[in-house]
């Protein structure tokens, strides 16, 4: 069983910038990727960003070259550097861990983008 706890969400300004952590506790060996999502006030969660199997990183279109996702499966770790923040990035982030063919979801953190 894996754990995941989000931390570093806030309260921004447009154009500010947020590091947003995640920890994994358990059976972290079964941890095949990670994944960032997120949900904004009356939507249905988004995905934001993926590792893939191959290493490489997928993003939703509307974060590209603003957000960049790290991880290290070997530590258990995640995290998704969010720059130039626009107040349409406001919303519940969510680390997300693919653990033997499952979802495996944290509490979220809220992020915040306003003057």
């Amino acid at each position: 069983q894996v754990h995941l706890v989000e931390s570093g969400g806030g309260l921004v300004q447009p154009g500010g910038s947020l590091r947003l952590s995640c920890t994994a506790t358990g059976d972290i060996s079964a941890i095949a990727n990670f994944g960032w999502y997120r949900q904004a006030p009356g939507k249905m969660r988004q995905f934001v960003a993926l590792t893939l199997n191959d290493g490489r990183t997928n993003y939703h279109t509307s974060v590209m070259g603003r957000f960049t996702m790290d991880s290290d499966r070997a530590k258990g770790t995640s995290s998704l550097q969010m720059n130039n923040l626009k107040s349409d990035d406001t919303a519940i982030y969510y680390c997300n861990a693919g653990v033997n063919g499952k979802f495996t979801w944290g509490q979220g953190t809220q992020v915040t983008v306003s003057a």
